[in-house]
């Protein structure tokens, strides 16, 4: 049997809104086995962006148990959620999130500065990473030299580096056209196929195709 490496149980998140409450998560629970391919999708206010913030350990639930990769991690405190942020999961975003300044190489070698690892064990790992998403020519270039398709591969390549646990792509092709879109979508069936947990965040019907699972929110319960 394929073990788990996300395992929620009763995962509730509740804000305070003028005095009433809203309840983004109601009582979820979430099973998603390790090297699987997983879509999340649900209408506005489902609670899915909730959901997700909680899997990348940027949020911690109310109440209720999150355990990733064997650990619990939602009692943990936010130092310690930054390091397993860091070391287990890769995000993938939207908007890409690149910093302007930096080059392709520069920007997929952040997390190992966080990471604290030498600078020529980072370099030879960035290039690794860029040469397997198909960007070996494109190392040198600043992201307005390149195009939303390979700003966004310069994303997935900054979100392999470290060999997460985990990549969690949030409205990945969100900001692409429909062929720059397949392409990256390929390149993320690619990165399952090599043993990686794909959890892509999404609206779209044939972005969610792709998955092998998906799992539907409505009002903060799975549907």
């Amino acid at each position: 049997m394929t073990e788990s490496i996300i395992k929620s149980t009763q995962l509730r998140k509740i804000y305070e809104v003028g005095g009433s409450e809203v309840r983004a998560l109601d009582g979820f629970d979430i099973e998603i086995a390790r090297g699987s391919y997983v879509a999340l999708m649900g209408p506005s206010g489902s609670g899915k962006s909730t959901l997700m913030n909680i899997l990348g350990c940027l949020d911690t639930p109310t109440t209720g148990s999150y355990v990733l990769n064997g650990n619990d991690v939602s009692k943990l405190d936010d130092d310690s959620l930054a390091e397993i942020r860091n070391k287990e999961i890769g995000f993938i975003f939207q908007t890409f999130n690149l910093l302007p300044r930096y080059t392709a190489l520069e920007n997929v070698a952040l997390p190992m500065i966080y990471a604290g690892i030498p600078k020529k064990d980072r370099i030879k790992r960035a290039k690794e990473v860029l040469v397997k998403v198909g960007l070996g020519d494109r190392m040198d270039h600043q992201p307005n030299e390149l195009s939303g398709g390979q700003r966004q591969r310069v994303a997935v390549a900054r979100a392999l580096v470290m060999n997460p646990s985990i990549i969690l792509a949030d409205e990945p092709t969100g900001n692409l056209d429909s062929v720059t879109s397949n392409g990256i979508m390929d390149l993320l069936g690619e990165i399952n196929r090599d043993g990686n947990t794909v959890i892509v965040v999404t609206h779209e019907e044939e972005i969610a195709a792709r998955a092998e699972r998906t799992i539907r929110l409505r009002d903060g319960k799975l549907a």
